[in-house]
């Protein structure tokens, strides 16, 4: 994670030398919030043609439907290895020659993922670097002093609802239960988005959509309930990254 903990401080670090050159305070927590918002926002404008891909993937999917429904109807009551093996792999020819897979739907928010957790390894590693006189990544250590101890509405950046670090732990508790309900609200209004876009009424039952749902309700689950290990810094890039991914659905038709 060493390439990617440098390259997401290196962006928020030049995005907050900017902002500072722009009489911005330096050590304000909201100095720092917009330099993680703009990392986001440099991500994921990095990312419009993984999303364009992803919308082309959906469309084939839905125009797949009838085909693996009809699969399905093929093999409905055959339950033995031969005729699952079978199955599998007429579905895989189907994916094949359609371009397509259920995968696709999800590689813009797998590509994010080493970004999303070198923000949580340097976000976390912060106060340790503020009190052991060290940088982190491309963060030099006064920085790092910085933005251990900026805040926002009386909650540190660096700090979580399960471990702390310093601040109003009520504050901490109020804004990180409001970001956790805005980013997982996104992420379910997205799914299914995606869901409404990928699996046509006349195939619901079928085991692609099952899986979309399943999806649909397992991913904002894990968000919400991971949500209290975040320090509030990547909380604001989660529920930043999650706003504008909904926002991409709604702009494609």
């Amino acid at each position: 994670m060493g390439p990617f903990n440098w390259i997401v401080s290196a962006i928020m670090v030049g995005i907050h030398d900017v902002l500072s050159t722009m009489r911005m305070p330096a050590a304000s927590g909201w100095t720092w919030t917009v330099s993680i918002i703009g990392l986001v926002l440099i991500i994921r404008a990095a990312l419009i043609p993984v999303f364009l891909r992803q919308v082309s993937a959906q469309r084939r999917m839905r125009l797949l439907q009838p085909d693996l429904k009809r699969l399905q109807e093929k093999y409905k009551g055959k339950s033995d290895q031969l005729s699952r093996q079978a199955m599998a792999q007429e579905q895989m020819a189907l994916y094949k020659e359609h371009g397509t897979n259920p995968l696709s739907a999800c590689l813009p928010m797998l590509i994010q993922v080493p970004f999303f957790f070198a923000l949580f390894q340097v976000l976390s590693g912060i106060p340790a670097a503020a009190r052991e006189a060290h940088g982190i990544g491309a963060m030099t250590h006064e920085q790092a002093v910085q933005f251990d101890e900026s805040s926002i509405f009386g909650a540190p950046l660096s700090a979580s609802v399960l471990h702390g670090s310093g601040g109003d732990p009520a504050a901490v508790a109020v804004l990180t239960s409001l970001m956790i309900l805005a980013m997982t609200a996104a992420q379910f209004i997205t799914q299914r988005r995606i869901v409404a876009r990928t699996v046509p009424d006349e195939a619901a039952d079928n085991p692609l959509a099952r899986q979309q749902k399943v999806i649909m309700y397992i991913l904002p689950l894990v968000f919400g309930v991971g949500g209290v290990l975040f320090p509030i810094g990547v909380l604001i890039y989660w529920t930043t990254t999650n706003l504008w991914t909904m926002a991409q659905q709604f702009t494609i038709k």
